[in-house]
């Protein structure tokens, strides 16, 4: 059993800090593209410039904190308008139906 001089089992050298930064495979590129448009939009949705965060980014978070509890206020405000409209119908019926089928189980 001859080995050659490139068969043995030696571990490889680890790749250098500069290599492993550089090496980018098209999965990350699709990867930072996706999260992109997703933090965009989520930007989008409370009304962020990108030029505001560069300019002053503390009031454009301030500014975003803001709106995202203001509209979670009003779909809020939204959804219990709407239970109560609701509750007006299905409560008084509800009672009905508890009372008729308490009744009959006599």
């Amino acid at each position: 059993m001859n080995q050659l001089p490139h068969d043995t089992d030696a571990p490889r050298a680890r790749p250098g800090f500069w290599r492993r930064l550089a090496a980018v495979r098209p999965s990350d590129i699709v990867i930072l593209v996706v999260l992109c448009v997703v933090v965009g939009l989520a930007l989008a949705a409370f009304n962020v410039d990108p030029a505001d965060l560069w300019v002053d980014f503390f009031g454009a978070v301030g500014r975003a904190w803001t709106a995202f509890f203001d509209s979670i206020g009003s779909t809020l405000g939204w959804a219990l308008r709407y239970l109560a409209l609701g509750a007006v119908i299905v409560v008084p019926i509800w009672i009905a139906w508890r009372i008729i089928a308490a009744a009959s189980r006599r």
